[in-house]
């Protein structure tokens, strides 16, 4: 089985919109800043009240590489696969893997949508060609 992540007081909102099959960043409550969850402030202002958000779900590779060996024993059913940046709609940037279509497809710029694979109580974020 593929690892599913550690929960956290911090990432736990992310998580939870996960398996509800949601997409959400965090939030600044001062300057609306929007962001990933890996800050416990925002990276913009500083401010340590911060919300959280639903995202559409939609933006564009920047970045991408494809594996052609798996690095743990656990991946090797999906090799090839792909790694991704995504820039989604809302600014905020997330890796993640691009699925449903030949790795060899993939290019810098082309749009996706978010889908989510279910992992025992988990669903991680992936994205397909929109």
């Amino acid at each position: 089985m593929r690892p599913v992540p550690t929960i956290t007081d911090m990432n736990r909102p992310y998580w939870e919109g996960t398996a509800k099959g949601e997409l959400r960043v965090c939030t600044c409550k001062r300057c609306d800043a929007r962001f990933r969850f890996a800050h416990e402030w925002c990276p913009e202002c500083w401010n340590l009240e911060l919300g959280w958000e639903k995202v559409s779900g939609h933006g564009t590779v920047t970045n991408f590489s494809v594996v052609h060996q798996a690095p743990y024993a656990a991946f090797e059913e999906v090799a090839p696969y792909v790694l991704a940046l995504i820039q989604l709609k809302e600014g905020v940037r997330i890796m993640s893997n691009v699925i449903g279509c030949d790795p060899e497809k993939v290019r810098v710029g082309m749009p996706v949508k978010v889908t989510f694979e279910k992992r025992g109580d988990f669903a991680i974020p992936m994205f397909q060609p929109a």
